[in-house]
């Protein structure tokens, strides 16, 4: 069975960033919910071969910041909670360099966001508690990693805080 049959795949208004939104199956139970399928990712996305997962807990007002790199592809998504995810083109070559798009991506709505390499990420964790699960197409280097400032003004990105909780790359 191709259980992705019902998987969605949009274009975002960022070049090359999208949004995938899988369906899921409900009963008496609860819910089943397919999170990645590699055929299907093979058959939209050829080059990508995600070999790293990761997971960060957080509580809400945390606000980890845009980091990304040039050669890592990354599929995103909230498996508890609700977070306000920004995506930032940092390709000085491109059209949309510095632009941005905003996602609210949640258990709820199945929502995960697919990035492209040269794009930085962060989220603001809008519930209670959330985990926020990703897959990488490279093992994680931080030596290699960019980060863009949370409240840079080039950015223009509209952050429902004005107080969040920050580490210290992200201050």
């Amino acid at each position: 069975m191709k259980t992705y049959k019902n998987w969605k795949f949009k274009k975002t208004k960022l070049n090359g960033v999208f949004e995938v939104t899988q369906t899921e199956f409900k009963d008496f139970r609860g819910k089943y919910i397919e999170i990645y399928n590699k055929e299907f990712f093979t058959k939209k996305k050829k080059k990508i071969n995600f070999v790293q997962d990761d997971i960060s807990i957080s509580k809400k007002n945390v606000l980890r910041g845009i980091h990304g790199d040039n050669k890592t592809w990354k599929l995103i998504r909230c498996i508890f909670g609700k977070i306000l995810l920004v995506v930032v083109n940092n390709n000085p070559k491109a059209s949309q360099y510095l632009k941005s798009q905003t996602f609210i991506v949640s258990d709820d709505n199945r929502k995960s966001i697919l990035i492209p390499p040269k794009f930085g990420n962060g989220h603001l964790v809008l519930s209670k508690m959330c985990i926020f699960h990703y897959k990488q197409t490279t093992y994680y280097n931080f030596k290699s990693q960019f980060t863009l400032k949370w409240n840079d003004k080039r950015l223009k990105i509209k952050w429902p805080i004005k107080k969040p909780i920050l580490s210290k790359r992200d201050t």
